[in-house]
């Protein structure tokens, strides 16, 4: 199996099964907007450093998956020009926002990548921050990337899926036992097949995961009613780390 096959192998064991979805009250993958609105600080993360050192003196930069622009706002004073990209207008509509407020010149892309990667165009700079272990296919959304970029791309990720903190909670309510998620250095694997030479640096993000309980309800297609069974659940669940991988390859 290549890695490639392998990375989407294990993207799709993370889909919930039919039976279970059929029974939410409510879109199990509903996030608001505000909530992914870029700090007015953005952290000195190595995401950040790297975005910077390949802009130099200014550029332009690509957001692909841009969410309300924490990765491309954080260049603020640097960044010259910013394309958004998101399929959720929004999610576009609080990124327009924030890059108002800076004064950043942009334009706005709604769409799914690599669909629309000609309706954005190129850009000095390409980011795309937690939006791998969203994708299935990888290979063309990697080349995608890495043919809009004139001088680098970075791509910031969680060193497994984002949601596997929750496969225990799946089993107690649902008897679902997922597969192992998929990791940076499963999508490693899948850059290396492409031939593409990256620099990875791992770190732990300062941010807390998102854990409320009506979140969780929603997220586990749970009616409202159990809500508070989640919480007695969430309580039990141990605190852990949150650690992510910065990849930065050459366009």
């Amino acid at each position: 199996m290549s890695a490639a096959q392998r990375w989407a192998e294990l993207q799709e064991g993370r889909g919930i099964p039919p039976e279970i979805l059929a029974h939410a009250t409510a879109p199990p993958w509903l996030h608001d907007p505000t909530d992914f609105t870029a700090p007015a600080v953005p952290a000195d993360t190595p995401s950040r450093r790297a975005a910077s050192g390949l802009l130099g003196a200014g550029g332009t930069v690509l957001d692909v998956g841009c969410g309300g622009g924490g990765a491309s706002l954080a260049l603020a004073g640097v960044v010259a020009h910013v394309t958004a990209v998101d399929q959720q207008s929004d999610m576009l509509e609080v990124f327009a926002a924030g890059a108002t407020a800076r004064g950043i010149a942009h334009r706005l892309v709604p769409g799914r990548w690599p669909d629309v990667a000609i309706a954005a165009g190129p850009a000095d700079v390409v980011l795309s921050h937690h939006v791998l272990h969203n994708v299935v296919d990888l290979p063309p959304f990697l080349l995608a990337l890495t043919a809009a970029a004139r001088r680098g791309v970075v791509v910031e990720m969680f060193a497994e899926h984002p949601m596997a903190w929750l496969d225990g909670l799946w089993v107690r309510f649902h008897d679902l036992h997922r597969p192992p998620p998929a990791t940076t250095d499963d999508a490693l694997a899948v850059v290396a097949e492409l031939g593409i030479d990256v620099r990875v640096e791992r770190w732990e993000r300062e941010t807390v995961p998102r854990q409320d309980a009506q979140w969780v309800t929603r997220r586990l297609c749970l009616p409202v009613e159990r809500v508070a069974e989640v919480a007695v659940a969430l309580d039990a669940v141990p605190s852990r780390p949150r650690m992510a991988a910065t990849l930065v390859w050459e366009g």
